[in-house]
């Protein structure tokens, strides 16, 4: 489980930068903005973590597993089902718009995640394609670009994205 291995007041940390991330976006998540929302001193927060990478980290390794849970949920329930694994990813993104831009905008930070984690959040959809890697990659690749884009609004008001979506997973899984 992500952040297991954190003391409970590390815990408490990654919680309000969290709600501070989720609330503000990740331009207002400093470690100076992070420590005046818990009413203490910026300096304190380095006992329990080295910068705000690692700070960062611990939101990335929060959105891959809750990810993987709502993924498998959804897996359960509709056996292989693309379009529904599809609808689940769009939902948890748009419901998570910030924490979704952090995790998938630069790098992932492999090396500092729990291991395993970023396999078990693919491994649904992985599974959705048969087994083949690089068709899970496009169709991950095709549904990441359709919810960055709906996050940052580039889409015209009138634009039927449900359609997009049936056509797009058409396309690639076909």
């Amino acid at each position: 489980m992500a952040g297991a291995h954190l003391s409970p007041r590390a815990r408490e940390i990654v919680a309000a930068a969290r709600t501070l991330l989720e609330e503000s976006g990740p331009t207002a998540l400093t470690m100076r903005t992070l420590a005046d929302h818990l009413g203490i001193k910026a300096p304190s927060l380095y006992k329990h973590f080295p910068d705000k990478q690692a700070v960062e980290v611990e939101l990335i390794a929060q959105m891959l597993e809750e990810c993987a849970e709502v993924l498998e949920a959804t897996e359960a329930r509709a056996s292989g089902g693309l379009p529904a694994l599809a609808e689940a990813y769009r939902a948890y993104a748009l419901a998570h718009p910030h924490l979704y831009c952090l995790a998938t905008e630069r790098p992932l930070p492999r090396a500092s995640l729990p291991p395993g984690l970023e396999d078990r959040a693919a491994l649904p959809l992985l599974r959705a394609c048969g087994g083949d890697g690089d068709l899970a990659r496009s169709i991950w690749a095709f549904a990441h670009g359709m919810v960055i884009l709906e996050i940052h609004g580039r889409f015209p008001g009138d634009a039927d994205l449900a359609a997009a979506w049936k056509r797009g997973l058409t396309a690639l899984h076909s």
